[in-house]
């Protein structure tokens, strides 16, 4: 990747960004004096500045901000003339607080202060270079997929726990409790009073026109609510209960709507892309894991210097710290947790799929290991894995691989490789 050194700059600028201005620290190539200003986060505004600074300096222009995406990176990404450099903002913090005890913070000296590890430290911040439409598309699509799922869960919580409180039945006729049928059910027939007011036939009805066409199971369904009996019939417990057990039930349909509108998104944009097919076929990633690890590993194969990079930067490498006799090893927090969640999710799904996955996952618990733990250390092999064939465009092939690991005469596939080729 990019860094300061590999180009001249006429300018570099330090920017602060906040929701409504963004505190400017520029300093002209070849120049020490430093200029401070302030931008409207506005549309017009950061225009006008941004083509003040083309006029005035030329190009290229180095800009070190605190953040890799949202409006601002969005909003000076259109202009060629702008080389970004993201600074995360721990680091930003640290630095701070290295030279200032006090902890006083400004947004004008945040903005120096990004500029300065800019120019102090050139190697250690690569240049920000955006990948494609559809790669960017996808990143954010899988993003908010992910929101979507954890917020379904919160709300399906919510429900299952106010239908414990006065209609517990609801959940006994049931054995998923995030579909459209089981939402459908509970906005229809809010209470038990409202299903033992209910005809038979009008109950089979339902059913059929959710696809859900068990004729043995609706019976025992129907003879489970004749014999039902009411948990409480206090009204002050009923009435709040219905009223809030159906708004949530509205509210876990629509997002079991859209998270489907979002999957078909996803799988037709992941199509569009040259990389999905290397993806799509390891083992466990699925519709849903596949796009997500194209997006970590992106599309720039210049991306990552080794696969310990790719390790160190998906927060599976645990972290190191020696002094003097003493050592600890820990795993590692400054990291993407939605990036992490990614690989150790994926790497639970290909025990099942992988006859070394599932091997290896069974030395790491025979050794010891939590469950977690034997997740991320099976994660950490596969990501080696992957990024070879990432670089060098291979699908990864399961039967190649075993008789890799025979050939070195790994623990591996002694026991497995009995069944394969036998």
């Amino acid at each position: 990747m990019e860094t300061l050194l590999s180009q001249k700059f006429t300018a570099y600028i330090g920017i602060d960004w906040a929701d409504t201005k963004h505190d400017v620290c520029l300093q002209v190539g070849g120049e020490t004096q430093r200029h401070f200003s302030v931008i409207d986060h506005t549309p017009q505004s950061i225009d006008r500045w941004a083509k003040s600074m083309f006029e005035r300096y030329g190009a290229p222009i180095a800009i070190a901000l605190e953040l890799n995406k949202g409006p601002l990176v969005a909003a000076l990404q259109k202009y060629e003339f702008f080389c970004l450099f993201p600074i995360n903002p721990s680091t930003l913090a640290r630095h701070r607080k290295t030279f200032v005890g006090s902890g006083a913070k400004d947004d004008p000296s945040d903005a120096q202060w990004a500029l300065e590890l800019l120019l102090t430290h050139p190697l250690r911040f690569p240049q920000l270079m955006p990948q494609s439409p559809a790669m960017r598309i996808l990143a954010s699509l899988t993003e908010h997929r992910r929101a979507l799922v954890d917020e379904r869960v919160k709300v399906s919580n919510r429900l299952i726990c106010t239908l414990k409180q006065y209609y517990p039945l609801a959940l006994e006729l049931f054995g998923n409790h995030d579909t459209v049928v089981f939402c459908d059910f509970l906005m229809r027939w809010p209470t038990l009073e409202h299903i033992k007011r209910s005809r038979q036939s009008t109950f089979l009805k339902f059913f059929n026109e959710h696809n859900a066409r068990h004729a043995q199971l609706n019976q025992t369904r129907w003879e489970i609510i004749t014999k039902a009996m009411p948990l409480t019939q206090d009204p002050g417990v009923i009435r709040p209960s219905q009223l809030y057990a159906t708004a949530l039930a509205s509210q876990l349909k629509g997002l079991i709507s859209t998270i489907k509108d979002f999957d078909r998104e996803i799988e037709e944009t992941a199509n569009t892309l040259a990389d999905y097919p290397i993806f799509k076929a390891l083992p466990g990633a699925g519709q849903h894991l596949a796009p997500r690890l194209m997006v970590a590993f992106g599309e720039q194969r210049d991306r990552f210097s080794d696969a310990n990079a790719m390790q160190r930067y998906a927060g599976i490498a645990p972290v190191t710290q020696r002094s003097g006799k003493k050592k600890v090893v820990h795993w590692r927090y400054q990291c993407s947790t939605f990036l992490r969640q990614t690989f150790v999710e994926w790497a639970a799904h290909s025990i099942t799929q992988s006859t070394w996955a599932e091997a290896y996952y069974r030395q790491q618990r025979a050794k010891g290991c939590s469950y977690q733990a034997a997740l991320r250390a099976l994660a950490f092999k596969w990501i080696r894995i992957v990024y070879q064939c990432w670089k060098t465009s291979t699908v990864y092939d399961e039967m190649a691989y075993l008789q890799a690991l025979t050939r070195r005469r790994s623990t591996l596939v002694e026991a497995p490789m009995e069944v394969v080729t036998g």
